[in-house]
C-alpha cells in the first residue's frame, strides 16, 4: 500500500502536533497569533491598524469640550520565512519496518519546523537588544553561578537579581502584568534554581508543568527555558508586544516516478513583529564565581 492512500489533511496533523507542542517562543502566552488566520502564502502582509491615544482633558462645567481626531498607522507583519521539508519513503523499507514508519518521519518534521520558527522569533529579541532595544534593555550583567548563599560581588547579581530589574524595568514602562514571561537559557535556570525563593514550590507558585518550556514562576513571570536563547540573552514580555503568524500551508503525499516510493513533503510559511517595544525588555548575562563573600553551605 503506498503512503498516498493517507489523506494528506492527515499527514499535515501528524507534523503539526509535535509542532504546536515544542513551540516556545512561538505559543500564544508569549507571542500573540491573532493575525495567523490572514495568511496564506509567503510573502503575504497584514496591515495592522495603530491609532495614537485620545488627550485626557481636566473638566470644566462651564468649558465646551474639545473634540480631537484620532489618528491612524499603519504596521506591516510580513511573511517573509519559509522552511520545507521533503523526504521518500520507500516500499521496502516500510514493509519491512517492525512497527508505524508514518510517526517518527513526521514529528522529526514537526520539531524540525518548530526549531527554525522558535530560532526566528528569539532573533528578533537579539537583534532589537543589540540595536539598543527594546526601551528596557539591561544590557550586560554579571552573574554568579555559585551555590546558594554566595555572596555577589560589588559588580555581580543573582539570577533572581537580574529578574527584578526585568519586572522593574517593565513596570517603569506601566507594561501589564497580566501575562508576564521570562525566557532564559539552562544557564541562567542552573543558577536561579541555586536560589530558595525560586526554587521553593511555595514561592514558585507551581509544583507542575504548565506550558512548553514552563519551569516555574516568579516576582509575577511565567519562566520558560528555552535552548534557542543564546549569548546569555535573557528575554522578557508580555504576549501582546510582539505577534507572530504561521502557516502550514502544504503537506502532501505524492508517488514518486522513478521508484518505488513514496515522497512527503510540507512547507511551512511564517512571520513575526515586535509591536510594541516598550511591553519587551531584555538582559544579557555571563555566569561567572562570586568574587565577594563565600558558600553559604
Amino acid at each position: 500500500m503506498a503512503v498516498t492512500n493517507f489523506i494528506p489533511e492527515l499527514w499535515s496533523a501528524e507534523v503539526k502536533l509535535p509542532f504546536e507542542k515544542s513551540l516556545v517562543f512561538g505559543q500564544p502566552t508569549v507571542a500573540n497569533t491573532k493575525y495567523e488566520g490572514q495568511i496564506k502564502q509567503m510573502g503575504d502582509t497584514v496591515n495592522v491598524t495603530t491609532i495614537s491615544d485620545p488627550t485626557v482633558n481636566g473638566y470644566d462645567k462651564g468649558t465646551d469640550i474639545e473634540i480631537e481626531d484620532v489618528s491612524d498607522g499603519n504596521i506591516k507583519l510580513v511573511i517573509d520565512q519559509g522552511d520545507y521539508f521533503a523526504f521518500r519513503v520507500n516500499d521496502v523499507d516500510r514493509v519491512q519496518a517492525a512497527g508505524d514508519f508514518q510517526s517518527p518521519a513526521t514529528q522529526r518534521a514537526g520539531f524540525g519546523l518548530k526549531d527554525k520558527v522558535d530560532k526566528f522569533i528569539a532573533s528578533l529579541f537579539a537583534k532589537t537588544a543589540a540595536n539598543g532595544g527594546p526601551k528596557s534593555a539591561l544590557g550586560a550583567l554579571k552573574v554568579i553561578n555559585g551555590v546558594g548563599g554566595d555572596t555577589p560581588g560589588a559588580d555581580q547579581l543573582t539570577a533572581y537579581d537580574v529578574l527584578v530589574k526585568l519586572a522593574n524595568a517593565l513596570n517603569k514602562e506601566n507594561t501589564p502584568t497580566d501575562g508576564r514571561y521570562v525566557v532564559i537559557d539552562p544557564d541562567f535556570l542552573a543558577a536561579l534554581q541555586h536560589d530558595p525563593r525560586f526554587s521553593r514550590v511555595d514561592a514558585s507558585g507551581t509544583s507542575e508543568t504548565l506550558r512548553n518550556g514552563i519551569v516555574g514562576r516568579a516576582l509575577g513571570f511565567d519562566v520558560l527555558t528555552s535552548n534557542n536563547v543564546t549569548g546569555g540573552l535573557v528575554c522578557a514580555g508580555i504576549p501582546g508586544a510582539l505577534s507572530f503568524a504561521n502557516q502550514l500551508t502544504e503537506v502532501e503525499a505524492l508517488r514518486e516516478q522513478g521508484r518505488f516510493a513514496d515522497i512527503v513533503r510540507g512547507l511551512n510559511v511564517y512571520g513575526a513583529k515586535i509591536f510594541y517595544p516598550e511591553g519587551l525588555a531584555t538582559a544579557k548575562c555571563t555566569f561567572e564565581p562570586a568574587t565577594a563573600g563565600g558558600s553559604g553551605e
